[in-house]
């Protein structure tokens, strides 16, 4: 799949993946600071420049209105989308001052997912992710605790198989966590969902295989 790389303006410290020659990197607005500070050369910018410490120069600009429905990061993944991307590595996009920014790149994931998309949204030790009417796998290697959520009312036909706890054609609901506090067991693992849409957290260590 051909990457794009998200960069936000949230935690710092957030886990950063490797980044290799070929991946198209957009800063979303602020995103632009954070670049500069670790060294990322951003392919284009795109906000509409309030909390930047100045205007974005040395790369290609797309400048939003300051009063509009999408996030810069939503703007940011849209055009990723409009580039023929198909797989979306949000950096930076969680914590900081703004918690409703934090959701909102969760439910990014999910706007995603309902288009045939792939995203990551990256925490400090973890990573989340959005699957539709699909499924998920990850190696014998992977280790560590994971969990799914159901993102968009109630994900039907769901399974888990070679985890610590199984589902067999299971209904995960947004009102009841079961799916929390799994664990990978030394085995191949696949969790899968015939009818509706999952959030599935992993440890940043593993990654889930093709």
């Amino acid at each position: 799949m051909k990457r794009c790389f998200v960069i936000a303006a949230g935690d710092k410290d957030c886990h950063i993946p490797p980044i290799t020659e070929g991946d198209y990197i957009i800063a979303a607005d602020k995103g632009f600071d954070i670049c500069k500070e670790i060294g990322l050369n951003p392919d284009l910018a795109v906000g509409d420049w309030d909390s930047l410490s100045e205007p974005p120069a040395g790369c290609p600009i797309i400048e939003l209105p300051a009063e509009k429905d999408d996030t810069d990061t939503l703007a940011a993944i849209k055009i990723g989308i409009q580039k023929g991307y198909d797989e979306f590595h949000i950096l930076f996009g969680t914590g900081g001052k703004r918690i409703d920014h934090t959701i909102a790149n969760i439910q990014s994931l999910l706007y995603l997912s309902k288009r045939g998309k792939r995203g990551y949204l990256y925490f400090k030790e973890s990573v989340i992710t959005a699957v539709t009417n699909g499924l998920l796998r990850f190696s014998r290697n992977a280790g560590g605790d994971l969990a799914i959520f159901a993102a968009d009312g109630t994900a039907c036909g769901v399974y888990e198989k070679g985890l610590k706890y199984s589902l067999n054609n299971a209904e995960v609901t947004c009102d009841f966590p079961i799916g929390a506090s799994n664990s990978f067991t030394g085995r191949e693992s696949e969790i899968s969902v015939k009818k509706g849409s999952l959030y599935i957290v992993f440890p940043k260590e593993v990654f889930p295989i093709d």
